[in-house]
């Protein structure tokens, strides 16, 4: 029988599955679609002189930086918690079946 971290981890990995599925799914359909208004679609006009346009990030720039940035904050909120974790140890402490366990 599997203990509760291994039908955890099982069932993350079940979920993860199901929305890198349903991803690709979103990216085809996108890529059709574009592929499908591609010669309809008006070139986007050059701006001569246009003030700080070279400064601005592409698309993929933006997401980039967004995601790690994510990635930062999310392990600063892990190393949050495991400090939390660590304070409050004393006042819980862990029964010995339960370390054998871990």
């Amino acid at each position: 029988m599997p203990t509760a971290t291994e039908f955890s981890k099982v069932t993350q990995e079940q979920v993860l599955d199901g929305i890198k599925q349903g991803q690709k799914a979103v990216v085809d359909a996108v890529g059709a679609w574009a592929k499908s208004i591609e010669s309809i679609v008006p070139a986007t006009p050059s701006i001569p002189g246009l003030p700080l346009a070279e400064g601005i990030p592409t698309p993929a720039q933006i997401v980039a930086e967004t995601f790690a940035f994510a990635e930062k904050l999310i392990a600063s909120q892990r190393d949050f918690a495991l400090q939390v974790l660590a304070a409050a140890a004393p006042a819980a402490p862990v029964k010995d079946a339960a370390k054998k366990s871990a």
